[in-house]
């Protein structure tokens, strides 16, 4: 009579095989991740649906969805991927040597250079803050929305704490600098999308509104003005 093989708590082999499996899983996830910022920057959020991030991946819909609960969880993990490459290049951008003016320009140019270079960032983070909270944690985990608020913290970090240096040396007079970093954060996401439409509404000579180009470098610019210009003490407003 042939021996069956049994498997005690804690063998290796079956440990292995456990390891190798979530291995698998973990690959597999990045594989769809990858291939979903690769559709976003190809063809914008809004037009890829989930059909098509099987079909990029090689896969079909419903291995995507054993792997993730909804869309909404893949645009929030695509945005985690952005963001983590984000936040340590404003870690570095924000770094200690030059004046809080500086540093503060120089931070401002990293992220409008990065989110130019990168629409789809623009794109999901303007679908994710379009939606309310409590919606978002209905559709996508809690660790991943704990990575993503990490992340965003992280990158307000960077300008919070130029800020403040700034008001240490009496640069900058700024009541909140955090509450400052969000606004500019929420701001520039409009004007950077802005930025990739390249074009503005004026009027013309003969009153009659026109489409104009507008170059990312004005853009930039007007980004860097609205930081510098927050930093300072407003005027007392009247009625």
């Amino acid at each position: 009579m042939a021996a069956t093989r049994t498997h005690a708590v804690g063998d290796p082999g079956r440990t292995a095989q456990r390891n190798a499996t979530a291995e698998r899983r973990r690959e597999r996830k990045r594989e769809i991740l990858s291939a979903t910022r690769a559709l976003f920057e190809e063809r914008g959020v809004n037009n890829a649906q989930i059909e098509d991030i099987a079909r990029a991946a090689g896969i079909n819909r419903a291995i995507v969805y054993r792997h993730f609960s909804s869309k909404d969880e893949i645009f929030a993990l695509t945005m985690v991927n952005y963001l983590t490459e984000l936040s340590a290049t404003l870690a570095v951008a924000s770094d200690e040597g030059d004046s809080p003016t500086d540093r503060l320009v120089r931070t401002v140019d990293t992220f409008a250079l990065y989110a130019m270079d990168h629409p789809a960032f623009v794109d999901c983070a303007q679908v994710l803050t379009s939606q309310a909270w409590a919606e978002l944690r209905g559709e996508v985990p809690q660790e991943a929305l704990l990575r993503l608020g990490q992340l965003i913290a992280d990158c307000l970090r960077s300008f919070v704490r130029v800020v403040e240096a700034g008001c240490a040396s009496g640069e900058f007079e700024v009541e909140e600098p955090a509450v400052m970093a969000n606004m500019l954060y929420a701001s520039a996401l409009g004007a950077l999308q802005q930025a990739r439409l390249g074009i503005f509404i004026a009027y013309g000579e003969d009153g009659e509104p026109i489409v104009r180009p507008l170059p990312r470098e004005q853009v930039r610019r007007y980004l860097r003005e609205a930081a510098l210009a927050a930093t300072r003490r407003p005027r007392p407003v009247t009625d």
